[in-house]
């Protein structure tokens, strides 16, 4: 299953890229901040209790993923909502960045100039910026807040990150083109900027993801935030000679159910979680994880295995293998070591190891039965207590799980507990045990406490069926 992830090239690249940067390691203690995608509220939560430091979630209009669920600005409560989730984390206090990385236009200004009240009232403590109209306006009305440079702006050399530092940006995302030698070279030209980078999830063919295939082909801008993210669409390719018009040479890449295609314009994801090391002897100050479209299953699992490789270098992570279950297409390294990897286009879509079934929440306040009475839970969990059986779950399904699926639970910082046919059962606010669950309303997990090794399933767990 990780064969596609050419592990010994990699490897030896970056035992020259820490050859070359020894003289950082071993003498700073500092951390480097994880960074998580939050795509929404729920997902922050999410981001935060499987280990990120910080988050980043955008608003509305002005984020490069408006098709994200974003922030509900609509809902009078969102404010409060992200600073309680914020609170609801013991130990250090997590951190939330807006996003406000979309190229503004006049227009775009105007609103954003109206819209400051509002975001005055969320909880941030700092914005990612990657147009300098929009950076003057938030720096005029939130002097106290930091202002991180957004990988969008393109910075490319130490000396434009000393331009920005002076600006009064704290951090910058350089351009992802940069090797860790480059971004070595910021640190030490630019004192007391901090530096942030991509170590998981999308790349994009295009230069520092400044794409106009999505507008072209559709009218819709990854530039404004509404991407198609047609780069990852399956093309057919042909050659013509210029002495030979309409005849075509097919260039095939692959089968699909239509027939052969190619993925020419789909790079490779990212995937670090071998070089956390390489990363901190360049002098790196947060590590990044990309996805606000994708499920909280992939920001929970994604994070887990960089938060457990952060706190504990060199020793085996076991979570690393949760990064081959998500949804990705085959892993390299970026430009961090060399082009090599991303100069090669994927050859394959998305790898999926699992498939997502949904998660265990707190119970939401009312839950009605199928005739829209408030259900009694006290009296309906009565009917199911059971000695050997847990205590009954809520969950929030996205997929159906149908009869007799192998189901995998996963508690924020266990493995996958595996529960076969016999071991779980749902029941619903009738109090009925269907043959499969399907998403879309309310269900009640209960598993044996033996198949779960004596844990108490509850609210933050995964599910996904196995394969």
């Amino acid at each position: 299953i990780i064969a596609h992830f050419s592990l010994p090239r990699m490897q030896r690249r970056g035992m020259r890229a820490a050859e070359v940067d020894r003289r950082r390691l071993g003498g700073d203690n500092r951390r480097m901040e994880l960074l998580s995608p939050a795509g929404s509220a729920e997902k922050l939560a999410y981001a935060y209790r499987y280990g990120a430091d910080a988050a980043y979630i955008g608003l509305p209009n002005f984020s490069l993923r408006t098709r994200a669920e974003n922030i509900d600005d609509a809902d009078d409560q969102a404010p409060e909502r992200l600073r309680a989730i914020k609170a609801a984390f013991p130990g250090p206090p997590k951190k939330l960045y807006g996003a406000l990385n979309i190229y503004f236009h006049d227009k775009d200004l105007e609103a954003l100039r109206h819209a400051l009240p509002r975001i005055a009232e969320y909880p941030f403590d700092g914005f990612i910026v990657s147009d300098l109209g929009a950076y003057d306006l938030l720096r005029e009305a939130f002097p106290d807040r930091e202002f991180h440079l957004s990988t969008q702006a393109n910075c490319t050399s130490w000396r434009a990150a000393k331009v920005y530092r002076d600006m009064g940006f704290s951090r910058v995302v350089p351009a992802r083109e940069l090797s860790l030698g480059e971004i070595a070279e910021i640190k030490d030209r630019v004192p007391g900027l901090e530096v942030e980078v991509f170590v998981h999830g999308a790349m994009c063919m295009a230069y520092s993801g400044r794409c106009f295939i999505s507008s072209w082909l559709t009218g819709r801008s990854a530039n404004e935030g509404d991407c198609t993210h047609s780069c990852r669409w399956n093309y057919r390719v042909y050659l013509e000679e210029e002495k030979r018009p309409g005849q075509f040479f097919p260039v095939e890449g692959g089968e699909t159910a239509q027939g052969p295609y190619s993925l020419v314009m789909s790079s490779r994801d990212t995937c670090m979680i071998d070089h956390l090391a390489e990363l901190e002897a360049a002098g790196v100050d947060a590590v990044k994880i990309e996805g606000r479209m994708k499920s909280l299953y992939y920001v929970a699992l994604a994070t887990r295995a960089y938060r457990w490789g952060l706190d504990r270098p060199g020793e085996p992570n076991p979570f690393r293998e949760d990064l081959f279950a998500i949804s990705h297409r085959e892993y390299d390294t970026g430009f961090y070591f060399g082009r090599l990897g991303m100069d090669v286009s994927a050859v394959a879509s998305y790898r999926q190891a699992h498939l997502f079934a949904g998660s265990l929440e707190e119970a939401p306040p009312a839950i009605a039965d199928s005739l829209g009475a408030p259900a009694d839970l006290p009296a309906l969990f009565g009917r199911f207590r059971e000695d050997g059986w847990s205590e009954p779950a809520y969950a929030e399904l996205k997929n159906t799980i149908p009869e007799g699926a192998v189901l995998e639970a996963i508690a924020p910082d266990s493995g996958p507990l595996r529960l076969r046919p016999g071991d779980y059962r749902f029941f619903d606010a009738d109090g009925a045990v269907g043959p499969q669950a399907r998403h879309g309303k309310a269900w009640f997990l209960q598993a044996r406490l033996e198949a779960l090794g004596g844990r108490v399933p509850g609210a933050f767990w995964l599910l996904r069926l196995a394969v």
